[in-house]
């Protein structure tokens, strides 16, 4: 409701410049009121009263049947995007027009007043105006994609016209100006897919059983209930130096079935593997301690 009465905003702010106007060329306030139309301004009071509703009742119906029908959420939350800027389009547009009376002389006044403001006031949010339809045509993430952008991870909540809103994992809501998406790199872990690699690191020591600890990370991962099977698991070996020690890492890279799992697909197969390890007698990397 918030990004609506900001419409609002936006659309009253040249007729207000064209109220001051008015009011300096004329003897009386009475005159200016003549713009009002009164009856039209208790009506647009129901229609934003309806358009409140309206989102509110869209809301919950997506977030309810994305949260019962998982493989279609991707599309409700795209489709809801997408319907949110329409209606918050139209309702502003039809309470400016049903609120005040229009004529060439007031049109003519306005676009002046909006190539001013566009011009100097608002040259920021024309920035990521044209920011937005830049990320929404090259497309460099999608709504539902898990993103990392400048150090923060999460999901895209939505792609506006104005800016872009992130949920990290830690269920912060992150609001992004488009204009930085044109400088700053952006990266995708499943570009409109829901099913993500994720990658985990195990590390043993050095005379350790290397080939018995990959086939165990190997069955852990493809056992685990949040798997997408029909995308390969892989463990990668290799010799890694930490901390002037050496030490035996295998990297196991498997896909999550749906991204909201993925620290739980995490937790469930490091779980596992620290269990076959312990039971197989096979051992971290040992840290040489110094003694000063």
């Amino acid at each position: 409701m918030t990004k609506f009465f900001a419409f609002i905003l936006f659309l009253l702010f040249p007729l207000c410049s064209l109220a001051s106007e008015e009011i300096a060329n004329v003897d009386s306030i009475t005159q200016f009121a003549t713009l009002i139309r009164w009856s039209g301004v208790l009506l647009s009071i129901f229609i934003i009263m309806g358009t409140w509703l309206l989102i509110k009742f869209m809301n919950s119906m997506v977030e309810s049947i994305g949260g019962q029908f998982v493989q279609y959420r991707m599309l409700l939350q795209k489709l809801q995007s997408f319907l949110q800027f329409f209606i918050y389009m139209t309702a502003g547009i039809v309470v400016f027009m049903l609120s005040f009376r229009i004529n060439d002389h007031i049109l003519a006044l306005i676009g002046g007043t909006l190539a001013v403001s566009v011009g100097f006031a608002m040259k920021d949010l024309a920035a990521s105006f044209i920011a937005g339809l830049t990320v929404m045509i090259d497309r460099p993430f999608q709504v539902g994609d898990r993103v990392t952008f400048e150090g923060n991870y999460g999901d895209i909540l939505t792609i506006g016209l104005r800016s872009v809103r992130m949920r990290t994992l830690n269920d912060d809501i992150i609001t992004i100006p488009n204009n930085k998406f044109l400088n700053e790199v952006t990266v995708s872990g499943n570009y409109g897919a829901l099913d993500m690699q994720v990658v985990i690191p195990f590390y043993v020591g050095m005379n350790e059983d290397i080939v018995l600890a990959r086939n165990l990370i190997q069955e852990a991962a493809s056992s685990s209930r949040y798997i997408h099977l029909p995308k390969p698991v892989t463990v990668l070996v290799k010799q890694t130096i930490t901390d002037n020690y050496l030490a035996i890492q295998l990297t196991c890279k498997a896909y999550v079935v749906d991204t909201a799992y993925e620290k739980l697909f995490e937790t469930d197969i490091t779980l596992r593997v620290m269990s076959e390890f312990k039971k197989h007698g096979i051992n971290p990397p040992q840290i040489a301690v110094h003694s000063s």
